[in-house]
């Protein structure tokens, strides 16, 4: 505060410090979006976006994998996983429920075609006493989706849940009824067994079930003696009431609508990130093609980078294996080529912005819940690998090479291995490829372009890791410079930030990973004063900074030259 002196004497007057400091933003901090277990409420509700730092961290808040092949994939669950297992730390994640069955044009099936809505399988039957006056009904029902359509000789309709009563036993000699029962509850590889359950305290023992949920009818029969069934309906398997469609979709492009929103969870809660990722989300409609664009104008607006799939139908040619285990209502196979340069009728194009890259092909895994064979969008894995280049290099080294080897899959998919010549094509048109090669291992993520490289417009932003330098000194300018708001605007003030800056900028180009340059001045620039502030700028309470950096280039085309030596002297 300011000192008034009154006497004679020493007066102590603090003075603010005007030297501040940039603090660098974070690079990796990944937001996912998409469909979560539907019976799992996340904190907050769904669309509500939940900070997690691993997998772990996922299970307890959305309830883990869940399986509703072949009308949803658990595509979210999944990418969130690959991205923590190849070298991600930090995401956020807003979770979706499926609740409606769909048609093939959008609508929801009606009356007739089966269950319209999305509702777990249950199984009823009957556990009275042998002298009972009245019947006890008991109803099991699955935590996790999935079940069997009673109306196709037991088709198998997602993942279903099976319960079944083993050594059954009379509790004494005397009694009449089997009214002591092992429980054994299996879903895919999930299973849970509870010994020695008396039936009267079969609610309340499969209370701590992961699995199932069980209510008694009348509620007043919970207490009293049962009697285990010799045989249960359905051998035991939960059953929808009807069945949908096998060709009908959960996937509700409407259900994206208020994710990126003004003023929304999203927009409001995360202050700040940097990545992200709707798994399996693809231009294979108007209406995804629709999100995808959606999605790409809310990254530009929060200075982040989108990372975009093929589509899961996409192949490198018109000949050779087909694509299989699609998800329901994608439409048959395209060239990634015909596809990315819009000659596919069935197709839209996909949404361009300097703020995104597409990564093609889908890679082999196997389903955590079933543990068969499965394929994966490989944008849960990328996000990982981003991460890790991150950590290990900075935001300016390609997240692409051969150390990129991508964990946690068993290959590209067969429509999707290509050869050198054919990646010249994809790579031309901008699109990243994921590749294998012989004596590698795993695939590794082959192209750092962004989803404008194709466009001579956009040339300056042609390569990811220029774009997302780029994002980066915007993100942590834009999140240190806060205090010069209402700062007298005039040389002191231009001077403090030109000192600010520069220092930023220094740190970076001793790095040695963000600039070209063999020197600060040949790196960067940073200019605030009269020459960017015009007078009419300071009436207006404008104040100009410029900044420009030589931003370092991926190395994508290593040339060797070589030449015989003739004519020399043999020693």
């Amino acid at each position: 505060m300011a000192v008034t002196p009154s006497y004679p004497g020493i007066y102590v007057e603090e003075l603010p410090n005007l030297s501040h400091s940039v603090t660098a933003a974070p690079t990796s901090v990944t937001v996912f979006v998409g469909y979560s277990h539907p019976f799992r409420t996340p904190p907050g509700g769904f669309g509500k976006p939940v900070e997690i730092f691993s997998f772990g961290d996922y299970i307890a808040n959305f309830g883990g994998f869940f399986d509703l092949n072949p009308w949803l994939p658990d595509y979210l669950g999944n990418a969130v996983f690959q991205f923590f297992q190849n070298g991600g730390s930090d995401a956020w994640v807003v979770g979706l429920q499926a609740t409606e069955f769909l048609d093939a044009n959008g609508a929801p099936i009606t009356a007739g075609q089966g269950n319209a809505t999305l509702s777990p399988a249950a199984i009823t039957f009957d556990m009275s006493p042998a002298d009972a006056p009245n019947s006890v009904s008991v109803t099991v029902t699955a935590q996790q989706p999935g079940g069997i359509d009673p109306g196709s000789n037991n088709a198998a309709s997602g993942t279903p849940t099976r319960v079944q009563f083993v050594n059954r036993k009379k509790s004494n000699p005397s009694a009449q009824d089997y009214d002591v029962a092992d429980v054994v509850i299996t879903q895919g590889t999930s299973a849970e067994t509870y010994r020695g359950t008396a039936a009267k305290d079969i609610a309340a023992t499969l209370a701590r079930s992961a699995l199932v949920t069980v209510t008694v009818t009348p509620a007043a029969a919970a207490d009293t003696p049962g009697a285990y069934p010799e045989s249960l309906p359905n051998n035991g398997d939960l059953a929808y009431a009807a069945a949908p469609p096998q060709d009908a979709t959960l996937l509700n492009t409407g259900d994206y609508a208020s994710v990126f929103q003004a003023g929304g969870p999203l927009d409001v809660d995360v202050k700040i990130f940097n990545l992200m990722v709707l798994p399996g989300m693809s231009a294979v409609s108007a209406q995804q093609a629709a999100v995808l664009s959606e999605a790409l104008a809310f990254c530009e607006q929060k200075r982040a980078f989108f990372i975009m799939d093929a589509p899961p139908n996409a192949t490198v040619s018109g000949v050779g294996a087909s694509p299989t285990g699609l998800p329901s209502g994608a439409p048959g196979r395209v060239t990634m080529d015909d596809f990315w340069n819009g000659r596919s009728d069935a197709m839209p194009p996909a949404p361009v912005s300097p703020n995104g890259a597409i990564y093609f092909p889908y890679l082999q895994t196997v389903d955590p819940v079933t543990q068969r064979p499965m394929i994966s969008p490989p944008s849960g894995y990328v996000a990982g690998i981003f991460a890790r280049e991150d950590a290990a290099v900075s935001v300016g080294k390609a997240p692409a090479g051969l150390e990129t080897t991508v964990q946690g899959t068993t290959g590209v998919v067969p429509w999707g291995r290509m050869t050198d010549m054919q990646q010249g094509v994809l790579n031309n048109d901008g699109v990243n490829c994921l590749r294998e090669f012989p004596g590698l291992g795993p695939p590794v993520v082959f192209g750092a372009r962004t989803l404008v490289a194709s466009n001579t417009a956009f040339q300056q932003w042609k390569y990811v890791p220029v774009r997302r330098t780029a994002l980066f000194i915007e993100q942590s300018l834009y999140g240190s410079l806060g205090w010069a708001v209402f700062q007298p605007n005039d040389t002191p003030l231009w001077n403090a930030l030109t000192q600010e800056v520069e220092a930023f900028m220094l740190t970076l180009f001793r790095q040695g990973s963000y600039f070209q340059g063999s020197t600060p001045s040949q790196a960067f620039l940073v200019q605030c004063d009269s020459t960017t502030t015009t007078p009419t700028d300071q009436q207006n309470g404008v104040v100009n900074i410029l900044v420009g950096f030589a931003p370092l280039k991926p190395a994508e085309f290593v040339v060797i030259q070589i030449a015989q030596l003739a004519g020399q002297s043999q020693t």
